[in-house]
């Protein structure tokens, strides 16, 4: 018997799909004694057969194993299926749908009260020496009636490919969040755990409740340094000759350290909810934008800090808009021109957990504002109170009941001057009061 066996002559025979077993595969005992001779790469697919050949002293082995690499090929990839469906009946006591003569109170069955309801795709594969491709695919819809949240998007909240390292970060490409979403907003009542959406702070003016995501991105993130994060995001205007026209960008950080986290963040879109470029970073043919404007900074900082089953937090955000045309108020635009609009809103937060199961929750905001036009200035101000109490029935299934609370003042006779309570109708007066009991579950 030979001493040694050419595997390029035999890839031309009948055996023409050798592949040579990896020697780190091989046990301990083997590897003292082994010198193996790999000449053929391993496909993507493992083979039923493999042969593997060794240069002994005194043997020549040649073995089938197929088992071995089925088994490490499904450890290296997976695909997750997940989601959240949230809906209750929601009770308002005045409210009033853009464009419609009728107005008063509002019953109905809500989706997403609290938490967005969605679903999606998340997977990675191991590429090896601790890099992953990853990816994900997330879509937004009303449990009511099955719609998409964002029209003609069938994956209208998310949508990226990339590459994770276990050394560095993250890099992706596609539709995705910005760094407010990713670092500030977990420390808000808005952003924090599932979220709340009515809790949201007036229009979401800071996107803290993630009512948008940027298309056309490019985005880092760091690994944990010892609790500390970072990252950017930059969304193309993918416009010929337009590199700025309705472009983004956005960087962010936080540390957490026992019981204490920090967070900032900030956030820059040109010409956002603009017509003249659907297709750009962020886009209002499908009412994602938050605002029609010429442009929109947002900026903000927030710290939390838990004792036992407590928890307290301040956020504070900035958002200045230039060239303001339109609000977003609940799925529908209402025009309101000025100069320029600025919204500074100061938020104190407290979870307490009852007992394991049950929680509540509770959040203050006054937002302060500025609304600058042709025909003079108004001082907006917003007072918002909101009280969540949840019960866990299950891991995955809770239900919930929110009350929230808004007066409004100083519009001088503007849409800013009417209360309006995010996810909601805007009410006809300067005063809203909204509460809902519904029950959340997730897989």
């Amino acid at each position: 018997m030979p001493r040694s066996v050419d595997f390029d002559a035999l890839r031309s025979g009948p055996h023409s799909t050798l592949h040579v077993l990896p020697l780190e595969a091989l046990p301990a005992s083997l590897k003292r004694t082994a010198e193996v001779t790999q000449r053929c790469k391993l496909p993507p697919d493992p083979e039923p057969v493999i042969y593997v050949e060794f240069k002994m002293k005194k043997v020549l082995l040649a073995a089938t194993i197929s088992s071995l690499f089925a088994v490490a090929a499904h450890a290296q990839s997976s695909v997750t299926l997940y989601g959240v469906i949230d809906a209750g009946v929601v009770y308002a006591n005045n409210s009033h749908t853009p464009g419609s003569a009728s107005s008063g109170q509002s019953w109905g069955v809500g989706s997403g009260n609290v938490s967005d309801t969605l679903w999606g795709l998340k997977g990675s594969e191991d590429l090896g020496g601790g890099m992953h491709a990853i990816f994900k695919l997330e879509d937004g819809f009303n449990v009511n009636n099955g719609a998409f949240s964002q029209s003609n998007e069938i994956f209208g909240r998310q949508a990226y490919v990339g590459l994770q390292s276990n050394q560095y970060g993250t890099v992706t490409l596609g539709k995705q969040y910005d760094s407010t979403v990713d670092y500030l907003a977990p420390l808000s009542e808005a952003g924090q755990g599932l979220g709340n959406n009515l809790a949201a702070h007036p229009f979401d003016n800071d996107n803290l409740d993630n009512s948008f995501s940027i298309s056309n991105s490019v985005k880092f993130a760091s690994i944990d340094y010892a609790g500390f994060k970072f990252g950017g995001l930059y969304g193309f205007s993918n416009k010929a000759g337009a590199f700025s026209d309705n472009r983004a960008y956005s960087a962010g950080a936080s540390y957490s350290n026992g019981p204490l986290s920090f967070a900032a963040s900030y956030l820059q879109i040109n010409n956002p909810g603009q017509g003249d470029n659907a297709n750009g970073a962020v886009s209002g043919a499908n009412n994602t934008s938050t605002f029609v404007a010429a442009r929109q900074r947002t900026f903000g900082g927030g710290v939390n800090y838990a004792f036992g089953p407590a928890t307290v937090g301040f956020v504070y955000t900035h958002t200045k808009l230039d060239g303001l045309d339109a609000i977003n108020m609940n799925d529908g635009y209402t025009a309101l021109s000025g100069n320029s609009l600025r919204l500074d809103n100061y938020e104190v937060n407290t979870r307490y957990a009852l007992t394991p199961a049950m929680s509540l929750e509770g959040a203050y905001t006054f937002t302060n504002g500025s609304f600058n036009t042709a025909a003079g200035d108004a001082k907006p101000k917003y007072h918002q109170f909101s009280l969540l109490a949840d019960y866990d029935l299950s891991k995955r299934t809770d239900v919930y009941a929110e009350g929230v609370f808004q007066h409004a003042s100083g519009g001088d006779g503007t849409a800013l001057g009417d209360a309006a309570i995010n996810g909601l109708s805007p009410s006809t007066t300067d005063k809203q009061v909204a509460v809902t009991v519904g029950m959340r579950h997730r897989f």
